[in-house]
């Protein structure tokens, strides 16, 4: 454990890139070979609008990373924070603690209040705009909701009070289990059912994006799979029956065009119908 708090109190910038890109890469060739649906789409230009946002959201986390930084540094230093008032125990077991609480509060929380807020569903709304669920859609985040989601973080680490080496660790793993969740691929449904006890299997995180409510309001995890069971937030719909998108917005001027994608907090509030 000690080396992987090593690695992560000291990653590279490169390293870090090489963990999405490596991700992004590695589930494309497997969505090519065995794809869960076989999507008439140009592939090229859907990831090339998925890929755009997610070089806004690194360029806005690179920007704000210095407050990120402060924040677990204040948490450590000043002994503030659940990890800081637990009593001393083993490493492994202080790092799971960790990585849960922030998973509840930077990845659940920030997704249920998205959904429940309108303000913050226009946002994130661009997210659920996408009829081709495939692994590049995974960081499919409007700028705004990119600035959303690191105050949440910035926020969670401070609740958590874990260490920056904890929080390097956590958006690692986070990027990772969001593009496996996110991938166009059909795992065997008794191991998806199986890992979906543990964490966000692809089936469960695709439930999500049916697109209509009630499924759209269910299963907000990104990691582990304890908070929506904990707290009745998770459904589950047949992969057959999913269909991609949110219904306010089904056409495709609508969902597959960058400038109208970066316009859509800002234009007329359509409701999600019930």
């Amino acid at each position: 454990m000690q080396t992987i708090i090593d690695y992560f109190e000291s990653i590279s910038s490169l390293h870090r890139g090489l963990i999405l890109v490596g991700g992004i890469t590695l589930f494309l060739l497997i969505e090519n070979a065995y794809p869960l649906f076989k999507f008439q789409y140009n592939k090229i230009e859907h990831a090339g609008i998925n890929i755009f946002f997610t070089i806004t959201t690194i360029i806005i986390n690179f920007l704000m990373a210095f407050i990120l930084l402060l924040a677990a540094d204040f948490a450590v230093q000043q002994n503030f924070g659940i990890l800081q008032w637990l009593p001393q125990m083993n490493i492994w077991v202080y790092t799971i603690v960790g990585l849960l609480l922030l998973d509840l509060i930077a990845a659940y929380l920030v997704h249920l209040i998205e959904h429940k807020v309108t303000f913050l569903w226009r946002f994130h709304l661009i997210h659920h705009t996408d009829t081709w669920i495939d692994t590049t859609s995974a960081n499919r985040h409007h700028p705004g909701e990119s600035i959303i989601r690191f105050i949440f973080t910035v926020i969670g680490v401070l609740i958590v009070g874990s260490p920056m080496w904890m929080v390097f660790l956590y958006q690692s793993l986070s990027v990772f289990f969001s593009q496996f969740n996110h991938a166009n691929i059909p795992l065997p449904k008794k191991i998806d059912k199986l890992l979906s006890y543990f964490i966000i299997s692809p089936d469960m995180h695709k439930v999500h994006h049916h697109y209509k409510l009630p499924y759209t309001d269910s299963n907000y995890g990104n990691i582990f799979s304890v908070w929506d069971r904990l707290f009745g937030t998770f459904s589950y719909l047949d992969r057959e029956k999913i269909i991609y998108g949110v219904d306010t917005h089904m056409k495709p001027e609508e969902n597959n065009q960058l400038v109208n994608l970066l316009k859509i907090p800002f234009q007329k509030y359509r409701a999600p119908k019930l």
